[in-house]
Order: C-alpha cells, then sequence, then structure tokens
C-alpha cells in the first residue's frame, strides 16, 4: 500500500513538473498571430474597465492565436491581472505571453506622431492634424473660434498660438488633446522668452513678442541671420517706420494670394499690411519656433534698419537707404 502511495506521489509530483515546465515554456513562446494582409503588428484596443478575463478575449479576438483561458490563467497567476491598463497596443510578432502582460501593465501604448513644422500657418497645422494616422478628427468642420473655445482661449486668435514640434499620441486620441499640448508648450515657451527680454526691447506685451517672432520666422532664410533680423524690426519699431515685410502682407491678402506679390498688393490696405499700417499687425502670422522668439526679445545689436535677400538664404544687412538701394540693385535686379 505504501508502495502505491508513493508511486502516485511520484506520478503526481512528475505531472506538476512536467505541467510547470510546459506552462514555463509557453511563458517564452511567441504568440502565433492571425496579421491581416499587409498588417504587420496586431492592434489591441483595451477599453477602461475591462477585467483581465475580458481582456484575454480581447487579445484574442484581435489576432492573437491562442486560447483566451490560457491567456487569463496566466494574468491571474501572475497576480498583476488587475493592473492591465487600458489603451492602444500593438502586438508584435516575437511577442511571448511574458512580454504581452509586461506591455500591458507598464502600458506601453503603441503611439503615432504628428509634426508641427516652424512658420505654418493655422490652415496647414488643421491639414496636418486632419492626415495624422489614426487621430482623432474631432475638430473637422469646426471653426477657429469654436477650436480656441474648446482650448480654454475663447476669443483668442489661433495663429501663432500652437508651438512647432513632434507630439506623440496614442493611436484613437483626439486632435484636440494635440492642440491643446502645442497650445501650452507655446504658452510656457513664449513666457520663458519674455522673462528674457532686453530691458529696452520696445515690445510691451508677450503677445507683440509672439507677433514680431511669427514675423521673423517667415523672413529668415538662414537661421543665422534670425536674430539680425529680429535686430532690423526692433529698430524700426523703435524709430516709429512703417515694418514693410512682404510676409504680413501675403499672409492679408489670405486666399487672393495667388503666388506672386505685386506692386497693387503692396499698396491695398488691410489690417496686415505693414506697407500701410504702422506697427505689428494684429496677430501673429505663423508659429514661430524658439529660436524666433529669442530673436525677437533678444534682437542682435545693430544698426541696419534694412534686408534683402542675396538669393541663396542669407540676406544683406543696411543701415542706410542709399546702401539697401545698391544692395537690391545687385541682388534682385542684377545690376
Amino acid at each position: 500500500m505504501r508502495r502505491v502511495f508513493t508511486s502516485l506521489l511520484i506520478l503526481v509530483f512528475t505531472g506538476a513538473l512536467l505541467l510547470f515546465g510546459a506552462g514555463l515554456w509557453w511563458l517564452h513562446e511567441p504568440i502565433p498571430l492571425r496579421l491581416t494582409p499587409g498588417s504587420q503588428v496586431v492592434d489591441l484596443e483595451i477599453e477602461p474597465g475591462t477585467p483581465a478575463s475580458g481582456v484575454a478575449e480581447v487579445i484574442v479576438a484581435s489576432g492573437a492565436d491562442v486560447p483566451a483561458i490560457f491567456l487569463h490563467a496566466w494574468f491571474r497567476f501572475s497576480g498583476q491581472g488587475r493592473l492591465i491598463k487600458a489603451g492602444s497596443y500593438e502586438l508584435a510578432p516575437g511577442t511571448t505571453p511574458q512580454k504581452l502582460l509586461s506591455m500591458l501593465v507598464r502600458g506601453d501604448q503603441a503611439l503615432k506622431s504628428v509634426t508641427l513644422v516652424e512658420g505654418w500657418n493655422f490652415n496647414q497645422v488643421r491639414a496636418a492634424l486632419q492626415k495624422a494616422e489614426q487621430l482623432s478628427p474631432d475638430t473637422l468642420g469646426m471653426a477657429p473660434e469654436a477650436i480656441m473655445q474648446k482650448l480654454g482661449k475663447p476669443g483668442v486668435h489661433p495663429e501663432g498660438r500652437f508651438f512647432p514640434d513632434t507630439y506623440t499620441y496614442a493611436k484613437g486620441s483626439s486632435d484636440l488633446a494635440v492642440l491643446k499640448r502645442a497650445a501650452r508648450a507655446m504658452d510656457k515657451r513664449l513666457d520663458a522668452a519674455w522673462a528674457l527680454r532686453n530691458p529696452d526691447t520696445p515690445l510691451k506685451t508677450p503677445d507683440e513678442a509672439l507677433i514680431l517672432a511669427s514675423i521673423v520666422e517667415k523672413e529668415t532664410g538662414k537661421p543665422s541671420d534670425r536674430a539680425q533680423i529680429g535686430g532690423v524690426f526692433t529698430n524700426r519699431l523703435r524709430q516709429g517706420m512703417l515694418l514693410q515685410t512682404d510676409p504680413t502682407v501675403i499672409y492679408g491678402l489670405g486666399d487672393k494670394f495667388d503666388g506672386n506679390l505685386r506692386k497693387r498688393d503692396l499698396l491695398t490696405d488691410t489690417p496686415y499690411n505693414t506697407y500701410t499700417r504702422a506697427g505689428l499687425p494684429p496677430t501673429p502670422i505663423a508659429m514661430p519656433g524658439r529660436a524666433a522668439l529669442l530673436a525677437a526679445v533678444q534682437p542682435a545689436p545693430t544698426k541696419a534698419i534694412y534686408f534683402v535677400a542675396r538669393g541663396d538664404g542669407s540676406s544683406h544687412f543696411s543701415s542706410s537707404l542709399d546702401e539697401h538701394n545698391r544692395a537690391v540693385n545687385k541682388y534682385i535686379r542684377g545690376q
């Protein structure tokens, strides 16, 4: 009898070892995936409040070729089933059950990104967000005023209010969420730049700094000229001269601009025509980057009040009208 009992114990123990070994082997084996044509990963969407059993079922339904009961048992056995975070995930070939659970517990979501480029206007920002991969277009068809209301900035013109940068987001996120982050980033960058402003700047408010920075951004062809360009416009503001900058005129023309700026355009008065109106335009005309913000508040010390493009991206700076006219003849008219 004792021998039978001992034999049974040995069998049970051996079975347990085999089961444990099989489980250990399974945890480190890649999960077979049912990939859709053209896809290299299985997309997972875990909704908030989904229990561990439901998570296992979602994983299987999404394309993991493994019994859901196995996954659920693993989640429970690990003691981490309740730590699984909701979100968007990608299950790539080679992912093991152990790596899968670790990913879900850490919340390593599948992130996408969208880049907002320095010098873009708000229409270009909206177009980029609409094209962004798996970003929910919640602002589609929404008026700019309504968007700013949603962002907690009622009555604020949207132009230039978003910081140009690359923003990551979870798949299915709202474009409003990206805009909110970009708006907060610009507020932070503008505040930081304003705190560093030169004591003798003619700019009176951070908003004026943002407007000037947007002009500097659009006028700069070569980064090393940026502070000099800021200096030219600062000198003009100090002396009460017209800014006479083409990008503001173009912005004021809106859809009427056909790519060719004519003399009549310079004479057509709009709130943004700095050939017909003194001082800064009413709003920014584009998104300035950090360097342009600093160039607006910390311009290079210069006596120049004119500049003209050389044709290679750089600019020639002049402190007198005669010198400027000679530069125009050389670089524009080829004389």
